[in-house]
């Protein structure tokens, strides 16, 4: 409310009296709450508006012109009103009603003022509890509301239907539908009878038809309000007729049909979309109550398409179609087979449309078209070709050769994916009889080398991978990769091996009867071309081997011969692989976790890949198989596991944890007791300086990933291995930091039965071995174990301060926020209460020694132990783990004990060490952020003079910060306070600079809010997700920097060329072409290309017949020359009237200005003849021309000074080596000297 009114007061001087008389009326009702010691609440503007609006009234002050008083109180009004809370509207609603209820026609003819009281009311119905709604005056003004619904003012309207709207959509408690709804829907049926009466205008006469416009008015009221209607079969069928009537018979009709002629072409998209609407709604009980008009509607649209021409209509209409029949499908079962046909018809011909956007809604609208097959058009698709189905499916086969569909190739193949889906869905045994000629065609348009939409072939494929599975696709397709194939002639489809990638409903079995010995061959061939140095050919097939194994993981969702599949010898092999390959290595490891998870997520009934459909209970059984083969395959993943680099580990970390969790208690104790006999074995080397861990940190990886399936005494037993001084001290980071890892996860997971305070005085005790890399998985840890902690163990606390204090310090970010979070949890085991034994804290003096309550102001009064610490580091550290503290818990602190806190660390403001002064800048941004204010005012008469002292100083980016705080200040605080508080005159300069360069960013935002919605504001600053970093080191300074300036916006180069989106022939002038079959690989969609590509004139060059080598004449190039200076002699005279002595320019006014007669141009003049006459001379004599005589150090020659000086070159000096002077060149014999003279 507060932003929106800050826009308002600065109009007091405005020249236009719209604008200052509501800003003049808001400045004297805040003069008159600040003279009644009124707070500027949203309910005090209410009640002071209410007042004033009276008053108004009593006066007879009615006047609705520009500067009026009355316009401007609705204004402010509709304003405030949104910021009120409704129990304040619902008690005062009489009196609202009593004053703004009469003015509605009085407002009809001034529309600003109608929608600042259509705001009021809005906020009033959204207040309205269930027994205000029936009251005389509220259903008064919802009738006038609902007759504005249809007003021809575009603002008037839009805000009178969004209130209808948004009354509609909430309801008062606890109904589920307004009880208004039934009078919109009665009110509705009136202005459907009134507009349908009266004949629409057409054409351009529309506009001027207020009937026309009330037509277009409704349909825009209807669409949004729909759904929101009673379900009353008679409104809806009243709706689809008139709709309907508008739809069809706003176009042109046949002189002879008896329904009137109504509307226009915008009607008919209107009521169109409207209709598809219609079309989705649903009752609870899944019913559609347009179900009775549906058959006549859709009989009526099929009846009378739109013009093809007219984009728009058309497409509207194309979807109406598709929506249309899937309502038709669901309401009537037994009549809609036969309409399906009928629409497909229809909806094919616009697939030959020049549009790219029909042809896109057609093709849209044909795949939900096949959504409509049931089992009985599926199969009478099969044995008769003549059917429905059938035809369907041959038409589409057809216009891939067809010429009039060339364009609509890719639309084409969508349509065809989107059949074979469908019919999979209905009759998957029938999809291959149905569909095997086509995608044969399509695999044979797909390696014709022009035809140009392989990619929507690719994708046509894949979903006939997905439905029919590489057993059925390459029994139609084969591969033809090996040298064999490519012998006898078959061209080779290596293209499909990327297909197999997602899930299909092949069994594993076939994966490995064909590709497993495909691979073996092709790996052979490859080795061989490696060893006799085929380089390329091994990779091609190095490349073939890994697609074929990427394919393995999509045999492996729901498998139907899994324990057939997985063999002896295969899992033999795979295991080889898993050792020996690494490039096949990811494709292996995703295939066996997804023959766990797949079978899993079937049998626990979840939603998961079932490409073969296989029961609950053989997924089931298919976990049985594996539970048995768990112990082997589980020796092989730990093997491979330790066996590949640490980058490595996570795949196989994740194989490891699913086939654990599977294995079952007995299988996960074996492999857990030989992981920790491995790792007891292993210790005592690793604790050698010197001597390699690997070994340790392997195992201690893999009972990280096992430790969520132990039992409890494993885990008890584990809990106990790793709380050990030996191994929570090693030397090595990684021992240290999976230690504890474990240690915390064992915690958490509440398996074992553990003595925090027991726990927690060991890791005291042994903190002097912690390394670097443990401290965040030691914070975790200790944050755990505080959690258990005992309320009678509370001393324990204030040994872990220090160094969670630190850790708030700490470089990795990970670490610091383990230690905030340990702090945290430390405040909030004090907060819930206890009792702190002094005497059992080490160090604590006797006299002090009395046991506490604890609470979380004992334990700020803890932490506050850390000011006094010896080194800066310290003090820092402690001022931020209290402004985290004070953040988290400032609801809890009392105000006595927020001012201590806040006096306190004031000091050190003053302190001369930089990284003490900016933790404190930090705490008091904090402070000021979230404080209330009155903690705060007492505090700015030494806050202010403090900050200033810092605001020149820029090292650590001071003067920034302090600059954002001041600016935070200003936001709470008036500018009257801070500036008293600011002291000397050249510190409140840098308050009055602040004030200025805020006032500067407001209006350079106004202007911004101005400027065209198409430029791109600057994005502000990220947040990082944690409220504390937020406040901390977030919210950047929202004004520009003094130094900063705008940079110049690049302009887009505006693209007013027109893409091509037709079709043309393809030239081609070594084949013949056929128009009349195979006319996709002859017409390309692509825009011929003019520019020269590279080698296109190859042909045209003269070669040596034995080399090939190209052969250039010389000739030829002095011919161009010869041509070229012809040709330079048309500008020549135009260039001489600009830069010759004799030229001459013109003025910005058009007068002359001659060219003056200089050296530097007579020279230019000079140096052009020279160049005229050689040009001259070269054109009558074409003979060799010898090159002129350059002297020595021409490079060091002013280009424009004539002199030595070279701006920007190398030296600025012409001077010569003595091996250049030296040299023996010239003419008769002449020397050079040193100077370059001869």
């Amino acid at each position: 409310m507060e932003r929106a009114l800050e826009k308002i007061r600065p109009h007091t001087l405005s020249s236009l009296s719209h604008q200052k008389t509501p800003a003049t009326l808001l400045v004297a009702l805040e003069s008159t709450l600040s003279e009644q010691n009124a707070d500027p609440t949203p309910t005090a503007y209410f009640a002071v508006l209410l007042t004033t609006l009276e008053g108004t009234l009593q006066k007879n002050d009615t006047g609705m012109d520009e500067g009026d008083i009355l316009p401007g109180i609705l204004y402010l009004l509709a304003l405030i009103i949104p910021f009120v809370p409704k129990p304040v509207i619902q008690s005062n609603l009489s009196t609202v009603l009593t004053l703004t209820a009469p003015l509605f026609p009085s407002l009809q003819p001034h529309a600003p003022a109608l929608r600042s009281q259509l705001t009021i009311y809005h906020s009033v119905f959204m207040a309205l509890d269930r027994s205000q709604v029936e009251i005389q005056g509220i259903r008064q003004a919802f009738a006038s509301i609902l007759q504005l619904c249809l007003d021809p003012r575009p603002k008037v309207r839009k805000r009178a239907a969004d209130l209808v709207k948004d009354v509609l959509a909430t309801p008062p408690s606890p109904l589920q539908h307004h009880p208004y709804a039934d009078r919109v829907a009665e009110w509705v049926n009136n202005a459907l009878v009134e507009v349908s009466q009266g004949p629409l205008a057409r054409g351009k006469q529309a506009k001027s038809s207020a009937n026309g416009e009330h037509a277009i008015h409704l349909l825009a009221f209807l669409r949004p309000v729909l759904s929101l209607l009673p379900r009353q079969v008679s409104l809806y069928h009243l709706i689809l007729r008139w709709l309907n009537d508008i739809a069809v018979f706003s176009r042109d009709m046949h002189p002879t049909s008896s329904l009137p002629r109504l509307g226009n072409s915008y009607l008919s998209q209107s009521a169109y979309s409207v209709l598809s609407d219609l079309c989705t709604i649903k009752d609870e009980d899944d019913a559609r109550p347009t179900a009775a008009a549906l058959p006549e509607i859709i009989k009526a649209i099929l009846s009378f398409p739109p013009a093809r021409s007219d984009a728009a209509l058309s497409c509207s209409w194309i979807h109406l179609i598709g929506t249309a029949m899937v309502a038709y499908r669901a309401t009537c079962e037994s009549d809609w087979s036969s309409e399906v046909g009928k629409a497909w018809k229809t909806a094919w011909v616009f697939l030959e449309s020049k549009e790219t956007s029909v042809r896109k809604e057609a093709a849209q609208t044909l795949s939900v078209l096949a959504s409509c097959f049931d089992a009985d058009m599926v199969r009478r698709g099969v044995s008769d070709e003549h059917s429905t189905v059938g035809k369907i499916i041959s038409q589409s086969t057809q216009a891939l050769d067809s010429l009039p569909y060339a364009r609509c190739i890719p639309e084409t193949l969508s349509i065809i994916s989107a059949l074979i889906i469908n019919v999979s869905n209905v009759d998957a045994i029938a999809t291959e009889k149905l569909f095997s000629s086509v995608i044969q065609h399509i695999g044979h348009l797909r390696i014709e080398k022009t035809f140009e939409h392989k990619e929507a072939a690719d994708a046509t494929l894949a979903v006939s991978m997905q439905t029919l599975g590489p057993e059925i696709l390459l029994r139609l397709l084969p591969l033809n990769l090996e040298p064999s194939d490519r012998q006898a002639g078959q061209a080779p489809r290596a293209y499909l091996l990327p297909l197999l990638a997602q899930p299909h409903p092949s069994p594993l079995g076939h994966f490995v009867s064909y590709f497993v010995p495909l691979s073996e061959r092709m790996f052979d061939l490859q080795q061989k071309a490696e060893v006799e140095g085929r380089q390329s050919e091994s990779k091609v097939w190095d490349v073939l081997v890994a697609q074929t194994w990427t394919g393995f993981a999509a045999y492996c969702y729901g498998s139907p011969d899994l324990p057939q599949a997985l063999s002896l010898d295969f899992s033999q092999l795979i295991s080889q692989l898993l050792y020996s390959q690494p490039s096949l290595r990811p494709a292996i490891v995703k295939g066996l976790k997804a023959l766990v998870d797949s079978n899993v997520a079937i049998a626990e009934g979840k939603a998961a890949a079932n490409p073969s459909r296989i029961p609950a209970e053989q997924a089931r059984r298919n976990l049985d198989f594996l539970q048995t083969q768990t112990e082997s395959w589980l020796a092989v993943y730990f093997n491979v596991f330790g066996s590949v680099n640490r980058d490595g580990r996570n795949s196989i970390g994740d194989l490891i944890a699913t086939w654990v969790s599977i294995a079952g208690d007995e299988n996960v104790s074996k492999a857990y007791h030989k992981v920790v006999g491995l790792f007891k074995t292993n210790l005592p080397q690793g604790l050698v300086p010197g001597q390699d861990s690997s070994m340790i940190i392997t195992t201690l990886d893999l009972l990280i990933i096992i430790l969520p399936y132990i039992s409890p005494s494993d885990s008890h037993n584990l809990f106990q291995l790793c709380l050990d001084q030996t191994v929570l001290c090693s030397k090595d980071n990684g021992v240290q930091k999976r230690a504890y890892k474990i240690l915390s996860r064992l915690v958490e997971s509440n398996k074992t039965s553990i003595d925090s305070a027991v726990v927690i005085q060991q890791l005291a005790d042994w903190s002097e071995g912690l390394l670097p890399a443990a401290k965040k998985d030691r914070c975790t840890l200790l944050t755990s174990l505080i959690a258990k902690l005992e309320p009678s163990a509370l001393h324990l606390i204030p040994l872990l301060i220090p160094e969670a204090v630190l850790g708030t310090k700490e470089p990795s970010d990970k670490a610091r926020s383990a230690a905030f979070d340990l702090i945290l949890a430390m405040g909030r085991k004090m907060g819930q209460g206890g009792v702190v034994k002094r005497d059992m804290i080490d160090g604590m003096d006797e006299e002090h020694a009395q046991s506490a309550n604890a609470s979380i102001e004992e334990f700020m009064m803890m932490m506050a132990g850390g000011l006094a610490g010896a080194s800066p580091h310290m003090i820092s550290a402690t001022v931020t783990a209290i402004s985290r503290l004070v953040f988290e818990f400032k609801d809890e602190i009392s105000p006595q004990m927020h001012t201590e806190i806040f006096t306190t660390l004031l000091v050190f403001l003053t302190s001369a060490n930089r990284e003490i002064v900016k933790s404190i800048l930090g705490f008091v941004k904090l402070a000021i952020h979230s404080l209330p204010i009155d903690i705060m005012r007492p505090h700015l008469k030494e806050l202010v003079p403090a900050l200033l002292g810092w605001s020149h100083d820029h090292k650590n980016h001071f003067k920034t910060k302090v600059r954002h705080i001041f600016e935070r200040m200003l936001r709470r605080f008036s500018w009257d306070e801070i500036y008293a508080c600011a002291g000397e005159e050249e510190a409140a300069k840098v308050l009055v600079n602040i004030k200025k360069r805020k006032e500067r960013a407001k209006r350079k935002k106004a202007n911004r809010e101005d400027d065209s919605e198409d430029e791109v504001c600057p994005c502000s600053k990220a947040k990082t997700g944690d409220a504390f970093e937020d406040v901390l080191y977030g919210s950047e300074s929202e004004l520009d920097s003094d130094e900063e300036e705008e940079q110049p916006k690049s302009k887009s180069k505006p693209q007013n060329q027109r893409k091509f989106e037709g079709a043309r022939l393809r030239v081609d002038n070594d084949e013949p072409m056929d128009l009349l079959h195979g006319a996709a690989t002859q017409v390309t969609t692509s825009a011929n290309a003019r520019r020269r590509k590279p080698g296109q004139e190859a042909s045209k060059f003269k070669t040596d017949e034995d080399t090939g080598k190209i052969i250039i004449d010389e000739g030829d190039d002095e011919e161009q020359d010869e041509q070229d200076a012809s040709n330079d002699v048309a500008g020549a005279a135009y260039r001489e009237s600009l830069t010759s002595v004799d030229g001459f320019k013109r003025g910005p006014n058009g007068r002359v200005k001659f060219n003056k007669d200089t050296k530097k141009r007579r020279r230019e003049e000079a140096m052009d003849e020279d160049v005229e006459m050689g040009d001259e001379q070269a054109t009558k004599a074409p003979k060799a021309k010898r090159r002129s005589d350059v002297k020595l150090g021409h490079e060091f020659k002013a280009k424009k000074a004539g002199g030595d000086i070279k701006k920007g070159g190398v030296d600025p000096y012409a001077y010569l080596t003595l091996s250049q002077a030296a040299k023996k060149g010239g003419r008769k014999g002449q020397r050079v000297g040193i100077t370059g003279k001869r």
